[in-house]
């Protein structure tokens, strides 16, 4: 079987409204590409002050995600909701969530992000996300007609013990929505991708913010899709763009039975694993 994905490169902002009529027509175009898989970048509705966060900050049945919901219904494809703040009742600090819909419009699965991006590089990026944002738990990994999808977002593309356990649970796909920071993507962004495209034999999906962000640096871009030898398939340009791409699960079989390496695994880990 095989099918176009889409992973939609786009630049977040303070203005809500801009973001969500900025997103409806780039999973317009992809879905008038073929795509059967569209996926939007992390906090893709709304990016701004860390105090602002709590006002900005959504149910999972508010506006933003019930307008995808709609989108993937009417456009009849599976959509991903890169990520929104997630309202955490008497919490003033939110999940960072990611939501994937079916093309009928359900709400298939959500993942909350299990590993936070707090970093100091001096004279370049500071980033405190746990400042505004609380640790999910749930490793995700859920059954579709196109494949098991299983769900990150970006920081956790560093973790490849999560990247493991998806495999472990079946996943063909990999969603990873990202707002990279430059420096940080320059150097390890596709290397980490096609490392976890390689180790896991499966396919990634990576949409991505880029350019200058309303927080003072650079996102890096490069919104990709890899398959399973590690290949980039499709690559976004350095603006607004949608990098389409095929997802042949038929190749990916045929990776795994050529080289069993999922097979010979002998250390799973730790507790629970």
């Amino acid at each position: 079987m095989a099918f176009l994905a889409a992973a939609i490169q786009m630049k977040g902002g303070r203005d809500k409204a801009a973001n969500l009529e900025r997103a409806e027509r780039l999973i317009g175009e992809a879905a008038r590409r073929g795509a059967e898989f569209a996926a939007l970048p992390e906090v893709f509705s709304w990016r701004g002050r860390r105090d602002d966060a709590p006002a900005e900050a959504e149910d999972l049945d508010g506006p933003t995600l019930t307008l995808m919901a709609r989108l993937a219904r009417e456009l009849k494809l599976y959509l991903l909701a890169g990520s929104i703040y997630e309202r955490v009742p008497d919490q003033t600090r939110s999940h960072n969530t990611s939501v994937l819909f079916g093309p009928d419009g359900a709400r298939l699965a959500v993942y909350r992000k299990i590993h936070l991006f707090d970093v100091d590089l001096p004279g370049r990026v500071t980033v405190r996300e746990s400042e505004a944002m609380l640790n999910g738990s749930e490793v995700v990994c859920v059954e579709t007609a196109l494949g098991k999808v299983g769900m990150t977002i970006c920081y956790d593309l560093r973790f490849p013990e999560l990247y493991r356990r998806l495999a472990f649970a079946g996943a063909r796909i990999v969603t990873i929505p990202s707002a990279f920071t430059f420096p940080t993507g320059e150097a390890h962004w596709e290397v980490l991708i096609r490392a976890r495209a390689i180790e896991n034999q499966c396919y990634v999906i990576a949409p991505a913010q880029f350019g200058p962000n309303v927080h003072g640096f650079a996102d890096y871009g490069n919104a990709m899709i890899v398959d399973p030898w590690g290949r980039v398939v499709a690559r976004a340009a350095d603006r607004e763009d949608i990098a389409v791409g095929a997802i042949d699960l038929d190749y990916l079989e045929s990776v795994r039975r050529n080289l069993p390496a999922l097979t010979h695994v002998r250390i799973r880990g730790g507790q629970g694993d």
